[in-house]
């Protein structure tokens, strides 16, 4: 089974609609035209890191990377490591999986609003 995936178009769609935007406000935002926006978030266009980054700066976010090795335990996870968490989603059905990435987005959401006060 592959691994899960998010796509940037996914991205920035939720986090445009957490922030109650349209399209065209977050292109006027970034200095681009509404179609530009709607290519990203069908994933029609990969946008480079940094243009995926000035989008989220535009929401009030910002991008974040980091690298794990899959035999080590997950940030906040306890000691579960990346690959048992990771066989732990595999197991997870569509809805479950849906309903969880969305319990993950809102509580992102208010840690980055905590750390901001």
């Amino acid at each position: 089974m592959d691994a899960p995936s998010i796509t940037v178009g996914s991205l920035i769609r939720e986090a445009r609609r957490r922030h109650r935007l349209d399209q065209a406000e977050l292109a006027r935002r970034v200095g681009t035209a509404q179609p530009a926006i709607s290519r990203i978030e069908r994933d029609v266009v990969s946008p480079t890191v940094e243009t995926l980054n000035r989008l989220l700066e535009a929401l009030g976010e910002t991008l974040s990377l980091d690298t794990l090795s899959l035999d080590a335990p997950a940030p906040g996870a306890g000691n579960q490591t990346i690959a048992e968490l990771r066989a732990d989603f595999r197991d997870l059905t569509s809805e479950e999986r849906l309903a969880q990435a969305a319990q993950l987005s809102q509580v992102a959401t208010e840690l980055a609003a905590d750390a901001k006060t």
